[in-house]
């Protein structure tokens, strides 16, 4: 393996070592200590128990239950096998003691029909549908000090045009946080869990986990970074939140099938707003910016969905007309490609928050 990666590797072990020891020495927590309102915080690990594999099923019992409130810190793995970062280059000794377990643990039959390994679900109690559940990406934290980047025949955009496979070791550098991609090509990191997601409808089934719809799932949206909220309309009682497919960085389109695949730690806090409607697809916002989502195989449909839903939003929300809604997209929206690889196509619209500013003051108690 390069000699950086085996530095980065180093370092990043050493530092996994120091946190524990912080947290071994850290004063027990009580039940309704932790940040905001005073709700509890839970960490959930990735095991053979607390992941789904390759799904969203409304029948998939949840491995924690929660209130509105609180917090969760959920621990993820990278989408691939110790076998196959093993031939990539990685060293043994760094795959996850947590993936292998993952592989050895979890039943043919749990797996599929997608690749996704995904933490969860959780229960949200109170939470039903015609409700909408509201996650806060307060932390993402990278696991591991490294990533990879493939594409294979048969799935990526230009596929014909890259008949064969290829897989790419990327390493991380957690101190300048950058991605070394090649020499003298640093990308900076902006780390973000590509399957965000809550049950489907029970009429669904399981769920594939690669296309994205209603529920979330693998939008793949590279703006749902640390500082984030995302509103996802709910499906069946407990909504039953999963998260996984950990990335460092990606562009839009993900073009080749995949960004830069690593491991995430995501601390994500959970409100549940009763009767408040979202949808049919799930909104969220940035610090910066409201985003509409919209997903299908047709990426014009795409399109029509995601401006669709920044419309109902303005108009719900902000209280513009529909006319001056649409006009507002036109004139100070971005409509950007989200994804073109995961069977169904995602479009997000982006409205910066800062025009608002004013109008938010003059409108302030209607």
């Amino acid at each position: 393996m390069h000699t950086h990666l085996h530095r980065t590797l180093r370092r990043a072990t050493l530092g996994a070592a120091f946190a524990l020891s912080l947290l071994a020495s850290a004063p027990p927590a009580h039940a309704g200590q932790s940040p905001g309102d005073g709700g509890h915080t839970y960490t959930l690990p990735a095991t053979p128990k607390t992941v789904a594999w390759g799904h969203y099923d409304a029948r998939t019992p949840p491995v924690l239950r929660i209130r509105s409130g609180d917090t969760v810190v959920f621990h993820t793995v990278i989408t691939n096998s110790p076998d196959g970062l093993e031939k990539a280059g990685v060293a043994p000794k760094d795959v996850e003691a947590s993936l292998r377990a993952i592989f050895a643990g979890v039943p043919a039959a749990d797996r599929g029909p997608g690749g996704h390994i995904l933490t969860g679900p959780v229960y949200v109690e109170g939470a039903e549908p015609g409700d909408t559940l509201e996650i806060r990406l307060e932390k993402i934290d990278l696991a591991i000090p490294y990533a990879y980047n493939a594409f294979r025949y048969g799935l990526g955009f230009q596929t014909d045009d890259f008949p064969y496979s290829r897989i790419k070791i990327i390493p991380l550098d957690l101190a300048t946080r950058t991605a070394h991609f090649a020499p003298g090509i640093d990308i900076p990191l902006h780390p973000f869990f590509g399957s965000m997601g809550v049950a489907p409808p029970p009429a669904f089934g399981r769920y594939d986990s690669a296309p994205p719809t209603i529920i979330g799932g693998n939008m793949d949206n590279k703006e749902l970074v640390q500082g984030s909220r995302v509103f996802y309309p709910v499906f069946v009682p407990g909504a039953l939140f999963q998260i996984g497919d950990g990335h460092a960085g990606q562009g839009n389109g993900e073009v080749d099938i995949t960004a830069m695949e690593t491991s995430l730690v995501g601390t994500v806090k959970f409100i549940v707003h009763k009767g408040m409607k979202t949808g049919p697809y799930p909104r969220a916002e940035t610090p910066s910016d409201f985003i509409s989502m919209g997903f299908d195989d047709d990426l014009t449909v795409a399109t029509h969905k995601a401006v669709a839903g920044m419309i109902d939003f303005l108009v719900n929300h902000e209280h513009l007309s529909r006319d001056d809604a649409y006009m507002l997209i036109s004139v100070a929206g971005d409509i950007d490609i989200t994804e073109l690889v995961d069977h169904n196509k995602g479009v997000h619209v982006m409205l910066p928050k800062a025009i608002f500013a004013r109008y938010r003051t003059a409108h302030a108690g209607h």
